[in-house]
């Protein structure tokens, strides 16, 4: 039994851990980020941009448009419908959500071309600063290229 108690420990101690190292709290807080801009969209496509489509096509609503078909194999059964309409909204839902990704993709590139940029200038710089052995070294190396100069000369 005292196996099994260490065991569930360490699950628990590496469990602890994975979860307070980020990737879980940024995968929570983008769950619930990504449900509500869910629920924005939806409403976005369902009540602002398809009534005014809808009225522009002749005043229908995009959730009742439909195509209604015979049933002819059970003829005692309701015709099946087809219902286009809600399929219309959903794709409107889809393109807004693909734009939205694209920008914000897009966003991420941009910020990480900078941070790149950032990142190369201040390697550049740290390269141009050199210590005092660097420099000390420099100046015999001057010193010693002067030298053999000298004595080429001679």
């Amino acid at each position: 039994m005292p196996r099994c108690c260490g065991a569930c420990f360490n699950f628990c101690k590496e469990f602890q851990a994975f979860a307070l190292r980020g990737n879980m709290f940024d995968l929570a807080i983008g769950l619930v980020v990504g449900t509500a801009f869910t629920n924005v969209v939806q409403s976005l496509v369902n009540d602002i941009i398809t009534p005014p489509l809808g009225l522009l096509i002749g005043g229908v609503d995009f959730v009742n448009l439909t195509v209604s078909i015979p049933n002819f194999v059970y003829t005692s059964q309701p015709p099946v419908v087809i219902r286009y309409g809600k399929f219309l909204q959903t794709i409107i839902y889809l393109i807004i959500v693909a734009f939205v990704l694209f920008f914000i993709i897009k966003l991420v590139n941009k910020l990480h071309k900078i941070a790149l940029k950032k990142k190369v200038a201040v390697e550049v710089v740290a390269a141009k600063v050199y210590s005092d052995e660097v420099k000390a070294l420099h100046e015999i190396r001057d010193l010693l290229a002067r030298k053999t100069i000298q004595i080429q000369d001679l």
